[in-house]
């Protein structure tokens, strides 16, 4: 039996070498953490449970007979980050260069079946140089099981990618699935075809990093949701993201423990400048309503004419989407529609209260928009919070103009609360464009029309530019100060948190993708 037991042993001594101490310095050189350091960062410590230590490929090919490593490139299993279960998958780009083989995915699809069957998040930590090219259609047939699989745990439990070194050709794809990509810089890249092909197909010269570096994806394609300086910020942050998620779509975000106290915030008056063009920025409003230092900003540096992410309000997680009047005057356009409509999906798949904070001058016009389809990509966002059954609440802080009014979460489209603040301005368009339509004639034939159009931009926005006449048809809830405006929600999101809408019997909808 002893010497059974010391096989046993020499065989997971050997597994957890990877492809051995020469390839792991090499990794280390590159200031990246292998695989199995990565996995037992994340997880509390003594948690990690591995599937599949042992397992081989089974490729005898082109002298793949004489590789074998145990574990086959990728660490799988299950454990807890704070005490909460999780299922993770590292690929180990020491064996292979991380390549994915036929026994790869198998490891990993298995792991994300018990997530999906025990209702728990999956993490992925990708490192890898793409499919094994020496097992030919069996690796592309993994990458297509771990695509199915993703598509089938989409909106069930979440599901998280941190890249952490390449990630190539079809292995950009389940990343592309899961509800979060994460990225470290300088260490990490996606794209479908690399450096090398675009330079054969187009002619053009480009590196790894511009191509699909991290800072290429946060600001650029907006593929990455968060980017972190290194392997240890990663594994923070993906902490930090899990902790206002729930463990499944089953179940509510955990709630902290707060104490309702006076929930006055005096500074949030003085925010909202009394010139209507001049710009403020949102954050401030932000932070004037959660929780002390409870945002977490999702694609921070992508459409940043619009802001997204996580807070807690009285302890409990909520999602935010809010114009950014410091960019584009906060205007809705392609990209911010299309980051403000997934964010909105995310937070609806897991039961996670909306708040959209509105200061929006309308869509953004031009030729460049129009062709790049605003049409269809402005219907996304509005698509998405008529869809969202989850409690959802709107404060007004200053404009609401046009068919952006109606997008950003109006009574119209199923907004449960609608809050507005004093220096809120809803109308269709702006005082002085409405007056040069509607009083063009008056101001054509006046002695100074300079004059004359004062007067009835002062006219119509008396009329107009304020929150009361949508108060007077029920469109807004209530005009209140902006000082009570965390109270309010604190005590509109409790009032919400058991409500339940009956869904039309139909296979789905069809958003316009």
């Amino acid at each position: 039996m002893d010497s059974k037991i010391k096989t046993l042993q020499d065989k997971i001594a050997q597994a957890k070498l990877g492809g051995g101490e020469k390839r792991i310095k090499k990794q280390h050189q590159k200031k990246k953490l292998t695989a199995r350091e990565r996995v037992e960062y994340l997880l509390d410590e003594g948690s990690f449970e591995e599937i599949g230590i042992l397992v081989t490929h089974r490729t005898t090919d082109f002298g793949m007979d004489k590789e074998i490593y145990y574990g086959d490139g990728v660490i799988t299993g299950y454990g807890t980050v704070n005490g909460r279960l999780i299922y993770i998958f590292a690929q180990d780009f020491t064996v292979f260069g991380g390549a994915l083989s036929e026994t790869h995915a198998e490891k990993i699809c298995k792991v994300m079946d018990m997530a999906v069957k025990t209702g728990a998040p999956i993490i992925g930590l990708n490192d890898s140089g793409g499919a094994r090219i020496q097992e030919g259609v069996r690796s592309l047939g993994g990458y297509a099981d771990i695509f199915y699989k993703n598509v089938q745990a989409s909106g069930v439990i979440p599901q998280i990618s941190a890249i952490m070194g390449p990630c190539a050709g079809g292995a950009v794809y389940s990343p592309a699935m899961t509800d979060f990509t994460m990225m470290v810089e300088d260490t990490s890249y996606m794209f479908v075809t690399g450096p090398n092909v675009v330079k054969t197909v187009t002619n053009e010269e480009v590196t790894s990093e511009e191509l699909g570096g991290a800072s290429t994806h946060s600001t650029k394609s907006g593929v990455a949701h968060i980017t972190s300086a290194n392997d240890i910020e990663c594994l923070e942050d993906v902490k930090k993201l899990l902790s206002y998620l729930p463990q499944s779509n089953k179940e509510q975000p955990k709630k902290l423990e707060y104490t309702l106290t006076y929930e006055v915030r005096n500074n949030l008056s003085s925010i909202v400048p009394d010139n209507p063009n001049k710009p403020y920025d949102m954050h401030e409003v932000i932070g004037g309503i959660i929780d002390t230092d409870s945002f977490y900003e999702i694609h921070k540096d992508y459409a940043e004419n619009i802001i997204v992410g996580f807070a807690r309000l009285g302890g409990r997680s909520i999602g935010i989407v809010a114009n950014q009047p410091q960019f584009l005057a906060g205007v809705l356009d392609v990209n911010s529609s299309k980051k403000a409509a997934r964010f909105t999906r995310f937070c609806d798949c897991f039961n996670i209260p909306l708040l959209v904070l509105v200061d929006v001058p309308g869509f953004l016009p031009g030729t460049d928009q129009e062709w790049n389809g605003i049409i269809v990509h402005g219907a996304k966002l509005l698509y998405a919070l008529s869809e969202a059954t989850v409690p959802k609440v709107t404060v007004i802080t200053r404009k609401a103009y046009g068919g952006a009014y109606d997008v950003m979460n109006s009574k119209h489209i199923g907004a449960d609360l609608n809050f507005a603040w004093p220096s809120a301005e809803i109308a269709v368009m702006g005082a002085k464009g409405a007056s040069e339509i509607i009083f063009r004639k008056e101001i054509g034939v006046a002695d100074d029309p300079a004059a004359k159009l004062a007067e009835k931009e002062t006219e119509y926005a008396e009329k107009f530019a304020n929150p009361y006449r949508a108060a007077q048809r029920g469109f807004i809830d209530e005009v209140i100060l902006p000082e009570n405006t965390r109270r309010k929600l604190i005590k509109g999101f409790s009032m919400l948190e058991n409500k339940t809408v009956e869904r039309p019997n139909r296979k789905h909808g069809n958003i316009p993708l």
